[in-house]
């Protein structure tokens, strides 16, 4: 499964959210590609990146 976002996926998130206008982007499609990119990973490979973030549950905290 990739983790590289659709086009038009990155279009519409390169939309800034109010908070995102006010701190400014330099390059809002490659901001939102990101995003995207760490999002699919998070949803595709969830064991391996929960280990990596601490704001995630461990695997006995999670529902099966």
């Amino acid at each position: 499964m990739s983790n590289q976002p659709d086009e038009d996926d990155v279009r519409t998130r390169a939309e800034l959210l109010a908070e995102e206008r006010r701190a400014g982007s330099d390059d809002p499609e490659a901001q939102a590609e990101a995003i995207l990119e760490e999002s699919a990973e998070r949803t595709n490979e969830p064991d391996r990146t929960g280990v990596e973030s601490v704001q995630t549950s461990t695997p006995d905290e999670r529902p099966s």
